[in-house]
C-alpha cells in the first residue's frame, strides 16, 4: 500500500488536501461557534441547535443534485463556486456581528448557505481524487483525508473559543479567510477534472435518482448507508447533548474547546495508523469493529458529563473510527464505475447523513423533556442497534482486505431477482 510519503509527492492531491484544510479549519471554529452564538441571542437549548441543524440539511439536501452535477461538469470549477460562496457567507455574518445586528435567522440562513456549499464540494472532491490518485493509493489517501478533518476538530475548538472570547464576529471573519486559502489552492489544480465522457446525457431526473437506484438493488451499499444513518444521528445527538449540558453548566468555551481537542488527538493518531490497519484487518471485520466501539464508550459520558471525560471518550472512539470510514469509502470508490463516481459518493452521503440535521433539535428536547442521563441512556440504546446493522449482514462481514478485493464476490452487482 502507498504510504503518506509517497503520496505527498502527487501535486495534485496535495493541493487539494491543502485547500480543503484550511476550509475545513474555518468551518470548525464556525461550527463550534454557532451553539454559542445561538444560545446567547435566544437563551435556549433547542433554539441553539437550529444553525447546526440548518448547516446538516443545506448538506444533505444539496448531495443528490451535487452528484448529478459533479457527474456532468467541472469539478475543479464546482470546488471553485463553493469555496467563494463561503467566503461572502461568512464575511456577512462578521460584518453583522461586528455591527451588533447579528440575528438568528442571519445566522441560520448562513448555516444552511455553507451547508449547500459542502454538499457541492463533498462529491466534487471525492471525484476529484479518484482522478488523482490511483487505486492503490485510495485507502493512504482517503485516511490522509481523514487526518484533516481531525487535524480541523483539534485546533477548530480551541480556537473557536479563543476568537470568540476575542468578539463575536471573530470567528466568522477567520472562517471567510480560510474560505479564501481554499478558493486560491483549488485555482491552482493542473489536472483535467471535467467529467468522465458519457456519450448522450440521461434525463436530469433520471440522472438525480440513478445513485439511489443503485445503492438500494446492492447489499453492501444497503447496509452501510442504513448503519451511516443511524449512527450518525445517535452519536452526534449523544455528544450535542453533552455539550449543551456543558454550556447550560457555563462552562468557560475554552474549557468545552478541550474536547474538540481531545477529538483531534484521536482522530489524528487514528489517521496516521489507518493505512496500516486497513492494510491488515478485513474490511468487513473493520467495519463491524469501528460499529462497536462507540458503545462502551458512551456510559461515562451519561454519568460524567465534564469536559475532559466527554473528550477523552470522543478520542477514544476516534482512534478506529479513521480507519473504518477510509476502509469502507475506499472500497466503495473501488467497485464504483467511473461514470458513477459523483452520483454515489452524493447518493451515499445522502443517506448516511439526510437524519443528521434531527440530531441537535433531537439532542436539545430529549435534555430539555428528561435530562442529560436519561437522554443520554436513551440514545445509548440507539448505538447498540445502530452497531447491529453491520454485524448482522454477510455482505459487510464479507469484505476482506484491500489486496483481496479484486478477487471477492462483486458486491457491486445487484441482487438476482426472483423469477
Amino acid at each position: 500500500m502507498t504510504g503518506y510519503r509517497q503520496l505527498a509527492r502527487n501535486r495534485d492531491f496535495t493541493i487539494l488536501w491543502s485547500g480543503e484544510a484550511a476550509s475545513q479549519l474555518g468551518s470548525a471554529v464556525s461550527l463550534f461557534c454557532f451553539p454559542l452564538v445561538g444560545y446567547a441571542l435566544t437563551g435556549s437549548a433547542v433554539l441553539a441547535g437550529i444553525p447546526v441543524a440548518a448547516f446538516l440539511l443545506g448538506h444533505v439536501a444539496a448531495l443528490l443534485p451535487a452528484g448529478v452535477v459533479v457527474d456532468r461538469t467541472d469539478r475543479q470549477r464546482l470546488m471553485l463556486v463553493a469555496s467563494g460562496t463561503g467566503v461572502l457567507v461568512y464575511a456577512s455574518v462578521a460584518a453583522a456581528a461586528a455591527a451588533g445586528a447579528l440575528t438568528l435567522p442571519h445566522l441560520v440562513a448562513a448555516g444552511f448557505l455553507t451547508g449547500v456549499g459542502a454538499g457541492v464540494f463533498g462529491p466534487a472532491e471525492m471525484s476529484a481524487v479518484r482522478t488523482v490518485v490511483a487505486q492503490d493509493e485510495l485507502p493512504t489517501a482517503l485516511s490522509q483525508n481523514q487526518a484533516r478533518q481531525h487535524v480541523g476538530a483539534l485546533v477548530g475548538g480551541p480556537l473557536g473559543g479563543l476568537l470568540y472570547g476575542v468578539g463575536r464576529a471573530v470567528p466568522f471573519v477567520f472562517d471567510a479567510v480560510t474560505f479564501a486559502i481554499s478558493f486560491v489552492a483549488i485555482s491552482r489544480l493542473r489536472s483535467d477534472l471535467s467529467a468522465p465522457h458519457r456519450g448522450r446525457a440521461n434525463p436530469l431526473r433520471r440522472d438525480l435518482v440513478e445513485g439511489l437506484r443503485y445503492i438500494a438493488a446492492r447489499p453492501y451499499f444497503r447496509t452501510m448507508v442504513t448503519y451511516g444513518a443511524i449512527s450518525n444521528l445517535v452519536v452526534n445527538a449523544i455528544f450535542y447533548v453533552a455539550i449543551l449540558r456543558l454550556i447550560q453548566a457555563e462552562v468557560a468555551p475554552a474549557k468545552i474547546g478541550l474536547i474538540e481537542t481531545c477529538a483531534g488527538l484521536g482522530g489524528i493518531l487514528g489517521a496516521l495508523a489507518a493505512p496500516y490497519v486497513i492494510d491488515r484487518l478485513r474490511t468487513g471485520t473493520l467495519t463491524v469493529l469501528v460499529a462497536w466501539s462507540w458503545v462502551p464508550l458512551l456510559l461515562p459520558v451519561a454519568l460524567w458529563p465534564t469536559p475532559w471525560v466527554i473528550g477523552a471518550m470522543l478520542g477514544l472512539g476516534l482512534l478506529l473510527n479513521p480507519a473504518g470510514n477510509a476502509g469502507a469509502q475506499s472500497y466503495r470508490m473501488a467497485i464504483t464505475p467511473p461514470e458513477l463516481q459523483g452520483r454515489i459518493a452524493s447518493a451515499s452521503a445522502f443517506c448516511s447523513m439526510s437524519v443528521m440535521p434531527l440530531a441537535p433539535i433531537l439532542g436539545g428536547w430529549l435534555l430539555e423533556q428528561y435530562g442529560g442521563v436519561v437522554a443520554t441512556a436513551g440514545l445509548m440504546v440507539a448505538a447498540v442497534v445502530a452497531a447491529l446493522v453491520p454485524t448482522l449482514a454477510r455482505s459487510v462481514r464479507s469484505v476482506p482486505k484491500p489486496s483481496e478485493w479484486n478477487a471477492q464476490p462483486d458486491h457491486a452487482a445487484p441482487e438476482p431477482v426472483a423469477a
